[in-house]
Order: C-alpha cells, then sequence, then structure tokens
C-alpha cells in the first residue's frame, strides 16, 4: 500500500467511513519456525501477513445493524470497497441483537503510530544450540526426536469512529517433542509454551523424554474402568479451557449448558469443588500476559463487535471452588443481570498446594500417571460431557512409584464433575495446552489427583 503504516492505514480506513459507525482492526503478523526429525533438523521458514477487518454500524429505525469484512494483503486501490464493503453489508443485515453504543475513547494508546513488532530466526538464537545438543544427547542415548518451534508475534491496532486508538503486541511461542524408540513402539511427548524462547530448554525435555521411555520398557495391559488417575498441567488446561469456552452467561441462563441452574437462572454462586481451587484469566499475568482490551472480530455467542476497545479486567471464574463468573458481552450481562466479564486470552488455576507432580506419584498407591489429552469433543452440553483419548504414554503407578507403561484408553469425563471429585491438586504452573494449542496457549495450571477417572475403553492409538 502507499501508505504503510498500520496505525495510518487504520485512520485511513475511518475517514473513508459513511456508516453512522466504524471499527477498524490491523492485525500485522509474522513468525518463524523450526521442524525437526530423528535428532536432524528437516525445515525452517519465516512468514509475514496483514489482515484488515472493517466493522461499519448503520442506526435504523429498528436498530442498528453492523457488517463486517475482513481481508488479507489490502492494497491501496482495496482499501475504500473494503470499506464500502462492510457498510453494505450493515445494510443489508437486520438489527444486530447485541447492538451496543462503540466504546469511547479520547486518546492514542502509547506506541499506536509505532512499527509493529517482529520476529525471526534471532527468536531461536539460544534455542537451537541448546536443540542441537539435545540431538546429541538422544542420539547417544538411543532415542529420536521429532517435534516442532513456533513464534509468532501479531501487533494489532484498533480504532475506532468514537476515539478509540489501541495497540497490543502479542508474541506467541510453542515447543513440542517426541521422542522415539528406534523401533518407533514406543513414544513420549513434552510441551511448552514461552514468549521468546529462552525459557525453555530442550535438554531437560530430552532427559525428561528418556525417563518416559525407560519407564515403558514393562507393559501392562488394563482393561477400560475407573481407576485413580493423576492428570498433568497440560491435561488439567485442555480440560478447563474447554469449561471456560462453554460458560457463556446467556446460554447458561437460558437452560442451555452445564451452567443453569434447575428452575431458571445460572449456578453462579454455586460450590463447584470441596478444593480451594480458583480458575481465572489475568492480561497482566507475569509470563502469560494477554490483550489488556476487547479484539472481536466478529461477533459470537460470547463476543461482540460493538465492545472492541472495552477492558479486559483479571476476573476470577470459580473462586475457591464456588463458581464466580461466567463469560458475557454488554449486551449478554444485560439480559443475565449478571457483570460484564469479556473472556480474557489467558487461563490459570490455582489450587494451594506446592506440591510437585512427582510429589503427587510418590503419594500414589495404585493408579494411573497420563501424559496428554488429545481428540477432545463434546457429547453432552447439559453436563458438559467430554471424549477424548490419552496420548503418548499412560503409566501404572504402584507403592509410590512409576513401574510401567498401560494401553491408552478413550475417556469420558465432564471438567465440572472432574473439579468436584478432585482429591488433591499441586503446585500452579506454566504449560502447553496439547490439544488446544493452535488457539489457546496461555495456560498455567496444577496436576490434579481424580479418585475414579473414566476411561471408558480401551484405545489402540501409541
Amino acid at each position: 500500500m502507499t501508505t504503510t503504516k498500520p496505525h495510518e492505514i487504520v485512520e485511513r480506513a475511518l475517514e473513508l467511513s459513511r456508516a453512522d459507525g466504524c471499527v477498524v482492526i490491523a492485525d500485522e503478523r509474522s513468525s518463524a519456525n523450526l521442524r525437526w526429525a530423528g535428532n536432524a533438523l528437516t525445515t525452517n521458514g519465516v512468514t509475514r501477513g496483514r489482515t484488515l477487518t472493517v466493522i461499519a454500524t448503520v442506526d435504523g429505525a429498528q436498530g442498528t445493524a453492523s457488517g463486517v469484512v475482513s481481508r488479507s494483503a489490502v492494497t491501496a486501490d482495496e482499501l475504500e470497497p473494503l470499506v464500502r464493503a462492510a457498510e453494505a453489508a450493515a445494510r443489508e443485515s437486520g438489527p444486530a441483537e447485541d447492538a451496543q453504543p462503540l466504546v469511547a475513547g479520547d486518546k492514542a494508546a502509547a506506541g499506536f503510530t509505532e512499527p509493529p513488532a517482529e520476529t525471526g530466526p534471532q527468536v531461536f538464537g539460544r534455542f537451537a544450540p541448546a536443540l542441537g545438543e539435545a540431538f546429541g544427547a538422544a542420539r547417544a542415548g538411543g532415542r529420536e526426536l521429532y517435534g516442532f518451534a513456533f513464534h509468532s508475534v501479531t501487533s494489532t491496532y484498533l480504532g475506532t469512529s468514537t476515539g478509540v486508538r489501541l495497540r497490543h503486541d502479542q508474541p506467541t511461542g510453542t515447543l513440542e517433542v517426541n521422542a522415539k524408540s528406534p523401533d518407533h513402539a514406543k513414544s513420549a511427548w513434552a510441551g511448552a509454551a514461552t514468549r521468546d524462547f529462552t525459557d525453555v530448554d530442550p535438554l531437560a525435555m530430552d532427559a525428561d523424554l528418556a525417563q518416559r521411555l525407560a519407564w515403558a520398557e514393562r507393559r501392562v495391559d488394563l482393561p477400560a474402568g475407573r481407576y485413580e488417575t493423576l492428570l498433568p498441567p497440560t491435561a488439567v488446561a485442555d480440560l478447563l479451557i474447554y469449561q471456560v469456552w462453554s460458560s457463556g452467561a446467556r446460554d447458561a441462563a437460558e437452560g442451555r449448558t452445564v451452567f443453569a441452574k434447575q428452575g431458571g437462572g445460572t449456578r453462579v454462586g454455586e460450590k463447584l469443588s470441596a478444593l480451594p481451587l480458583t480458575l481465572r484469566s489475568d492480561p497482566g499475568a507475569p509470563g502469560l500476559e494477554a490483550a489488556p482490551f476487547v479484539i472481536a472480530h466478529a461477533s459470537g455467542d460470547d463476543s461482540s463487535v460493538f465492545d472492541n476497545g472495552l477492558p479486559v479486567e483479571p476476573v476470577e471464574w470459580i473462586r475457591e471452588g464456588t463458581l464466580n463468573r461466567l463469560v458475557t458481552t454488554r449486551h449478554s450481562a444485560k439480559l443475565t443481570g449478571l457483570p460484564v466479564a469479556p473472556a480474557g486470552d489467558n487461563l490459570i488455576l490455582d489450587g494451594g498446594s506446592d506440591r510437585s507432580l512427582a510429589d503427587m506419584v510418590a503419594g500414589t498407591e495404585r493408579g494411573l500417571l497420563l501424559t496428554c489429552l488429545w481428540y477432545i469433543r463434546e457429547v453432552d452440553p447439559a453436563t458438559l460431557l467430554l471424549t477424548g483419548l490419552t496420548r503418548d504414554g499412560v503409566y501404572l503407578v504402584e507403592g509410590g512409584e512409576v513401574t510401567g507403561v498401560v494401553n491408552n484408553f478413550r475417556f469420558n469425563e465432564s471438567p465440572v464433575d472432574l473439579l468436584g471429585r478432585a482429591t488433591e491438586a499441586g503446585r500452579t504452573e506454566r504449560t502447553l495446552p496439547r490439544e488446544w494449542s493452535d488457539w489457546f496457549t496461555r495456560a498455567a495450571a496444577p496436576a490434579l489427583r481424580i479418585p475414579d477417572f473414566n476411561m471408558s475403553s480401551v484405545s489402540q492409538g501409541v
């Protein structure tokens, strides 16, 4: 584009708008990645891209309508047609149910006129040599490492016809490593989330994977059934992310979810767990920093384009075991009488304990230790019953020690029920939710002890 700076694109789109209201979101993205297989790098690459979203609002006798159009790689000649397309979409649609006055602002946030943040191969400057050392250690130990390291930075510029000018830089990094035996009959997985790859240690991950492959030297086949099970932080995060995604206030108030109260209303205020568990989101959480304002590219059950720029405050979804908040937009808050609580882009479960997963294993007479969960799908929204598979190592614990690996299982469980049945929580630590890592990476959780986790059937997966 002739005008290349993102903030100038936002301003120009707002100038072109003829609608009653306008929101413009410019997302500048850059990414870098490394991929490896069999203890050797195979590919690497970098990408850059821009997406422009224009939201037009048009007032009418029946209410306010909205139109949303998003396009990538918009040229100067395409900018005005994009704005007009959003306006046409608004005029052609009916009144928006979630219509609210656009959020007002009166000055640009710090950095709004600065160039976007970027990433590139340099982000792996410290990580890549350590990865090479991990390859050497794995090769010497008869293991093969496979994996992927990905880093991206998205700079979001948000402007509105009501004066909002906000900017947020979001770095996101993920690291996943699989270790396999030479015959590929045994597999173990480890993952980590990071902002900049300075706090991940591939050598330590390889050592942990080596221990897990050693545990797998003895195999024990077990039938389906209910087992005392230690869920590691990654599995706990995967389950609770889905729970928060299913915790919209309106759906609960209308009786469609597990958070609906019999006879009407919601379960806010109800005790969900005897443990002092607090589930929260906080855009300022160290190491898990996320956007402190709403960035909504489209409206949905739990988001509204009219809320763009609304502050995202720290919120406790569950406080000391009691359901405290449900996700609300300004519109659904009015419908339900609950406080406004936009969904945050991170999730933290605190259990009030400093016990490590190793400590919890040592305190287990007989049970199962999972590595991670996979292919999680919803079975029943009324109970939030989920099904999925275990993957890359289910280990048998006997007398406080891991004594072997067992077969994989399909499970059927509700995360809400699990919180109610959990008998112990470990210390909270940052973790990578394996199932949802393409959409949600900023999470911290403890391990949980479940006395009767439902392994509904045996799975033949590795």
